[in-house]
């Protein structure tokens, strides 16, 4: 369903955007905890250690995806709310040419560097942790072409007000996951391996009928004629996937970064990466939910400032805000008084060595990191106005002052003081609240609402 933003009440709109992308972010993030619970149960700790080895290096390349779909978003948005679909179309052909051909080059040069990276970060030998981590990554990379394919998908849904089509297809896909999981890992006793090939199916079911629905939804816009590939557009889609991808590839980087301090104090007798593997997941659920409310956001942004409002993308972003505050009080509630129980999802006595110590240490990550999630989403959804209103050197800003002091202080903290891991737990919140305030800078300063971004999208049309 197309749905025009920029009519009817901002908090509803926003709400109803925002609502389908956070469950379609649940569904999609069960990819990663199903593979990590089903691993953790019925394989053990070091085979769920591989998996959070390989997911550090995963997500450097998944961050081209997930920066071209908010440059589809935000491109295609304005389009569409200019009424230009011509454009529109020109701009989701191009998009998906272009992951086409990047793919294919991810996934031979994926393939290659899998083992040289996970020795580059310190990733144990022991117990078949460094083979299985490469045997999950090398299975990663087969099926980027889909995870690609998607994310282009669900990004051109997301500028057409559109955010259920995608839900549909992949809770079809999680469930698929699930069940293939298990098949792979219970039945077949395939490990690591048969959790990476399970999602690798999934994902293709995702991807291949999304695929086919967009195109019939965008041919049936009556518009001039389109072209399949325009370097203009793709140049267009750079401008804002390109600061994107940088700023989400130098998260990754930097989460090596918190991997290798995390190997570093990693040993049998104290398993900190079994622990961080299992809260890490935790956390990325919860802060994946704020990201969604931040990308509906832009496209919020996007829209209304293709049609002339920006003071109805004032609106948005303290709807957006207080939306994403109420999601996270029970995340909080959870992770603060239920810690033990979310840990041992990820985790069976029987096969894990040291259980006890590893609880602790979660519980630990998720006591100090957790109460945060009350800040961290006044930072992601201003982001997201920014990011619809193409300030990318602002939103790149903000994010990088985040990173920087996280990886920063994750060093600091644990190489001239007695505190541990404990130290890397901390680099959290110090980064979120100091970041919160150059992205509150940005945002009051008002730039994102300029004139000049409404010319760029008349000068294509």
């Amino acid at each position: 369903m197309i749905t025009d933003l920029t009519q009817g009440k901002p908090f509803k709109s926003l709400f109803y955007l925002a609502l389908p992308m956070v469950i379609s972010m649940v569904f999609q993030q069960l990819y990663n905890i199903v593979d990590s619970v089903i691993v953790g149960q019925f394989v053990g700790g070091n085979a769920l250690y591989a998996v959070g080895a390989s997911y550090s290096i995963t997500m450097i390349f998944m961050a081209v995806a997930t920066g071209t779909s908010i440059g589809v978003t935000v491109v295609a948005g304005k389009f569409f709310g200019a009424k230009k679909y011509g454009d529109l179309k020109t701009t989701i052909s191009t998009a998906f040419i272009g992951m086409f051909v990047l793919a294919a080059v991810f996934t031979l040069v994926g393939v290659l560097i899998s083992s040289p990276i996970l020795e580059l970060i310190g990733t144990p030998k022991r117990d078949g942790i460094f083979d299985d981590a490469v045997a999950y990554l090398q299975i990663f990379f087969f099926g980027i072409v889909f995870i690609y394919i998607y994310n282009v998908v669900s990004g051109a849904f997301a500028a057409l007000g559109d955010s259920r089509t995608s839900l549909f297809f992949l809770i079809v896909s999680s469930v698929l996951n699930i069940g293939l999981d298990l098949l792979f890992v219970c039945v077949f006793k395939m490990g690591v391996a048969g959790a990476a090939w399970a999602t690798l199916i999934s994902q293709a079911v995702s991807a291949i009928p999304a695929s086919i629905v967009l195109y019939r939804r965008v041919v049936k816009l009556e518009s001039e004629k389109a072209s399949w590939f325009d370097f203009m557009h793709l140049k267009i889609i750079l401008r804002v996937a390109i600061p994107s991808i940088i700023q989400h590839s130098i998260v990754s980087l930097g989460n090596l970064f918190i991997q290798e301090r995390v190997n570093f104090f990693d040993s049998a007798t104290h398993p900190v990466g079994t622990a961080y593997t299992a809260a890490i997941k935790l956390n990325t659920f919860a802060v994946n939910c704020f990201i969604m409310i931040g990308n509906a956001s832009s496209s919020f942004a996007a829209q209304n400032l293709g049609a002339g409002r920006p003071e109805r993308v004032k609106q948005g972003c303290k709807a957006g805000i207080l939306i994403s505050m109420i999601i996270a009080v029970p995340f909080i509630l959870v992770y603060c008084i239920f810690g033990d129980a979310a840990m041992r999802l990820f985790i069976d006595a029987n096969k894990t060595a040291n259980i006890d110590e590893v609880i602790k240490i979660g519980k630990q990550f998720l006591y100090i990191v957790s109460p945060f999630y009350l800040v961290i989403p006044v930072k992601i959804v201003m982001d997201g106005v920014l990011r619809g209103g193409e300030r990318m050197f602002d939103f790149m800003a903000s994010t990088f002052t985040d990173l920087i002091l996280r990886v920063g202080f994750s060093y600091i903290l644990t190489l001239w003081t007695p505190l541990g891991e404990v130290g890397i737990w901390m680099s959290w919140p110090i980064g979120w609240l100091i970041s919160i305030c150059v992205s509150f800078g940005c945002y009051i300063s008002g730039k994102w609402q300029g004139k000049r971004e409404e010319k760029k999208v008349e000068k294509v049309g």
